[in-house]
């Protein structure tokens, strides 16, 4: 591939600012307000975020999860437990996620802590997905090598015929909660003086808003 023809794109941001006379002091409440446009901008899979990862010997690695929900005690998405994610959570429960809403030209970011959810919402959450879902939950190995797509396909004849139309929740599968101990949000803009404002907790419960650089 010719570099020149990578090095060559550029792209202006002009949509929108983010100032902070404008933006909300929750950053929760923040990032509901970009998400809730996201989705009604209908641009594709506005749920889809990045979730940063770091193994026991300090290798970080990333993949595409959904967010699921999020309450005041943080974003929620669910997974497979044995995975190569929910290894390295179960050795450093410190992880990232980055939401990138391309054609609104927005990235947010979130670090902190994560822990799994209760088995109550998991049950609930588990028992609201379609039911090729829920039996496609037991039949991957998720992130284990498989010799081929058949293994998949003969585990979910397996456990459809097993389950029925009730299958349980796998005891390794479920949801995951951040808490969010940073959130930064940016705003493409014009000559690359993007917008970016960060929020770190600060006194009385309260969070500190900065401008940063871009």
């Amino acid at each position: 591939m010719n570099t020149d023809a990578i090095a060559d794109l550029r792209k202006s941001y002009e949509l929108a600012a983010l100032n902070e006379s404008e933006s909300l002091a929750d950053p929760r409440l923040q990032f509901e307000r970009w998400l809730q446009e996201a989705i009604t901008s209908h641009i594709p899979e506005p749920n889809a975020m990045t979730l940063a990862t770091v193994s026991s010997d300090m290798r970080p690695s990333t993949r595409v999860v959904l967010i699921k929900g999020i309450d005041e005690r943080g974003p929620v998405w669910y997974t497979n437990y044995q995975s190569r994610k929910g290894q390295e959570l179960a050795g450093n429960p410190y992880a990232a996620l980055q939401f990138h809403w391309v054609e609104l030209e927005r990235v947010v970011r979130i670090e902190g802590v994560v822990t799994q959810v209760s088995d109550e919402e998991s049950d609930a959450y588990f028992h609201s997905r379609p039911l090729d879902s829920r039996i496609g939950a037991w039949a991957s190995p998720q992130s284990q090598p498989i010799s081929g797509r058949e293994v998949l396909v003969d585990a979910a004849a397996k456990y459809s015929a097993e389950f029925l139309t009730q299958p349980p929740r796998p005891p390794h599968w479920g949801g995951y909660r951040l808490a969010p101990a940073r959130w930064e949000f940016w705003q493409g803009r014009k000559s690359r003086l993007h917008d970016r404002l960060a929020y770190t907790p600060g006194h009385d419960g309260h969070w500190l808003r900065e401008r940063l650089a871009p």
